[in-house]
């Protein structure tokens, strides 16, 4: 069931957002060779508790920490630890989610480590404009397989391969609510997009296949060929106008 926010509702969610882009800005700043996973996120977590927030991933489905911190070929679901130390040439891709007044902001971006490869950052590049080519077509009116024919095309235009397995999706009092709305599609198809759906679109785009498989964790998910993956992500609300991104500053 999609369930459609009021205005004030939507300010809330508003709210939520804003600590999410500041987790989020001020983590990028901190990322260099020799930070480790872990040391970002407990930033993560004393950021959104001195906000009064509640850390959204912190025990989701007994998930152990307030930030995914995904490497390289990690794409998704990485598990922040003391030992995983970034270096020079690296890129990380960090997801936050922050509960606030009982509604949820979530968002995600891939940062580089020092100096990355030119192919790296084309990768970076390509992925978070993606995002914002998706986040063009949520409009009333359109379906939202628009959003994800408007990803895709634009992604495979490049060369690279759009992930399947993992989706963007509605998002509220609870981080996962319908619609599921996939990084790939046709135009015309899927749920008609309505004033007040709330939804985080989230490209997660790989250098080289779109495979994926989920390492003996049961959390972390990697690229079936070893090759990069990036992930950028905003919650977005859908407005009589332009689309309305939650979780910037």
């Amino acid at each position: 069931m999609i369930i459609l926010k009021s205005d004030s509702e939507i300010k809330l969610m508003r709210d939520a957002g804003r600590i999410v882009a500041v987790v989020l800005t001020e983590l990028a700043q901190k990322v260099a060779p020799g930070v480790s996973t872990a040391q970002l996120d407990a930033w993560a977590e004393e950021i959104i508790k001195k906000h009064n927030a509640i850390p959204t991933f912190k025990g989701y489905n007994g998930f152990p920490a307030t930030i995914t911190t995904s490497i390289n070929e990690e794409l998704v679901h990485g598990i922040p630890s003391p030992k995983r130390v970034l270096k020079e040439g690296d890129i990380i891709s960090i997801d936050c989610g922050a509960t606030y007044k009982g509604w949820v902001g979530d968002a995600a971006l891939t940062i580089p480590v020092g100096q990355i490869s030119p192919e790296a950052q084309k990768l970076l590049e390509v992925t978070e404009r993606a995002l914002y080519i998706g986040i063009e077509q949520a409009r009333v009116g359109n379906r939202s397989g628009d959003i994800s024919a408007a990803i895709q095309a634009y992604v495979e235009k490049h060369g690279y391969g759009v992930v399947r397995n993992y989706t963007g999706h509605g998002v509220g009092r609870n981080m996962h609510e319908d619609p599921q709305v996939p990084n790939y599609g046709r135009k015309n198809r899927g749920v008609p997009l309505k004033k007040g759906m709330t939804i985080a679109l989230e490209p997660m785009v790989n250098m080289g296949s779109p495979r994926t498989r989920v390492l003996d964790d049961k959390w972390t998910v990697v690229t079936d060929d070893g090759k990069l993956s990036a992930h950028f992500e905003h919650t977005i609300a859908i407005t009589n106008g332009d689309p309305l991104i939650l979780t910037q500053l």
